[in-house]
């Protein structure tokens, strides 16, 4: 989980002037790809979500709106790829994208337009392939993993960050959700599942505040790219404890369970500390040994106790971010911090704000 390759010459021009350049083609069912004009649009990146990117795109052109059988047959299963970035003025460009999309709806005016389009990163592909039949699921994460987004999306391609291990069989009910199933089984390793950038479904861990490199500054001031920020703490659906448990049912293993607390002194969390003992639990037949139990606790106790410091910017865009990313932010009163990213908004617009939000924060000193 990185921000997107871009050059150095890149995320120089972002806080200069520059002349912003977007990219929506449309793959219809038939083959065709179409690039589509464009008056606007955005594309909603949000770590929290199941399907964590969604887009729309403006268009003048009202023969997107399907009409004829034929027309409908092209749209229904078609993908969008959506792109945003930066004309250099000298005869070169460069992209970066910002997701593969399957398209949902399409709706205007028939006469006058403007016409919406609006899309779904593939995971959403996954989670409408629900089980029609008992699914067991057995071997290992990354095979489990892999077999799982196969069976919906046969081309596509899955990419592990993490160590692979074996899991316990487990059996999900008809009218499971595959992708729920997905996210489950990347539990026992502390891992998560998405797509990124290129439509490409990741298994990945999320950074660790704390050791991460920033991949970013947002720095208040001139040749900044920091426009405002709050700052802020919350309690609200906060943890600092996590026991996760794996129950062993069919595999025949035994139960095991592990309590990861929140063990820095430092840590307005601290377990045991003024803000007391706040457990939350999880439990999984796939988790059939001890060190499953502590990935798994690990990764949902970064989750539970992150919401406690936040913050909310608005800064001028880059594309090439991906939630997890750890930004350095030098705040107007010259306060340096670093931030997680949790979600952002990239705009199709030229000049379209772009806010950020996190899901931790702590003095970069």
């Amino acid at each position: 989980m990185s921000v997107y390759p871009v050059s150095d010459r890149f995320l120089a021009t972002l806080a200069q002037p520059h002349t912003v350049v977007t990219q929506v083609q449309l793959f219809r069912t038939d083959g065709e790809v179409v690039d589509l004009p464009h008056t606007g649009g955005s594309v909603q990146v949000d770590r929290k979500a199941s399907v964590r990117r969604t887009c729309t795109a403006t268009s003048a052109d009202v023969s997107l709106i399907p009409t004829t059988p034929a027309d409908k047959l092209a749209v229904y299963g078609a993908r969008l790829r959506v792109s945003r970035g930066i004309d250099y003025g000298d005869g070169t460009q460069e992209l970066v994208p910002l997701g593969l999309f399957r398209l949902d709806d399409v709706d205007g005016d028939p006469s006058m337009g403007p016409v919406t389009l609006a899309g779904k990163a593939i995971e959403c592909i996954v989670a409408d392939d629900k089980f029609t039949a008992p699914y067991r699921a057995t071997g290992t994460v990354v095979g489990a993993i892999t077999t799982l987004i196969l069976r919906s999306i046969p081309d596509a391609q899955v990419v592990s960050l993490v160590g692979d291990t074996a899991i316990g069989a487990r059996t999900w009910d008809v009218e499971g959700d595959p992708w729920a199933a997905v996210q489950e089984i990347a539990a026992v390793v502390g891992a998560e599942c998405y797509t990124n950038a290129d439509g490409t479904f990741v298994i990945s861990t999320l950074p660790d505040l704390s050791t991460a490199l920033p991949v970013w500054s947002v720095e208040a001031g001139e040749g900044g790219v920091y426009l405002k920020g709050t700052r802020g703490m919350s309690s609200a659906s906060v943890y600092n404890g996590v026991v996760a448990r794996g129950e062993g049912t069919e595999s025949g293993a035994a139960a095991v369970s592990w309590l990861a607390t929140d063990g820095d002194t430092g840590s307005p969390t601290y377990w045991g500390g003024p803000f007391g003992r706040r457990p939350m639990f999880y439990s999984s037949a796939t988790i059939i040994n001890s060190a499953q139990a502590q990935a798994a606790a690990e990764l949902k106790l970064q989750a539970a106790k992150a919401p406690n410091a936040t913050g909310d910017f608005s800064a001028l865009p880059n594309p090439a971010l991906e939630p997890g990313d750890v930004l350095r932010v030098v705040h107007p009163d010259e306060l340096k911090e670093l931030h997680q990213v949790a979600s952002f908004t990239v705009p199709l617009e030229p000049s379209g704000d772009f806010p950020i939000s996190t899901i931790s924060a702590k003095e970069d000193g």
